[in-house]
């Protein structure tokens, strides 16, 4: 089978592997930033589904939710940087700063699968 050499077909590729959602339906925490950089306002919430782009996030309508915040998977010791992208409601979309890595990813789909199992 030949390699594909197509820029434009190896980029869209990659680029719907980026958006592909896993259900994780994790507990979470979204830590606001404050002052130099300082992290002591948090509150919970729940990872519907990450990619390795985003993620999709179940929070109370009565919280507010800021622009830039760090997200903490419950289990995972890492703070994700994330931008707002959208809110309806409890339905909060995010846009992670950086693309995550696919094993950070990974581990976390088998870290949810196995302790819902």
């Amino acid at each position: 089978m030949p390699l594909n050499t197509d820029p434009d077909t190896r980029q869209n590729g990659s680029r719907e592997l980026a958006f592909e959602k896993f259900a994780i339906d994790r507990p979470g925490k979204i830590i606001f930033v404050g002052r130099h950089l300082s992290t002591k306002t948090s509150f919970r919430c729940l990872i519907r589904t990450i990619s390795l782009s985003g993620a999709e996030l179940e929070v109370s309508p009565h919280l507010p939710v800021p622009n830039n915040f760090f997200l903490e998977i419950l289990g995972i010791h890492d703070d994700i940087g994330c931008t707002l992208i959208r809110r309806e409601e409890e339905k909060v979309t995010i846009g992670f700063n950086m693309l995550i890595d696919a094993e950070f990813l990974h581990h976390v789909i088998r870290l949810s699968f196995e302790t819902s199992h």
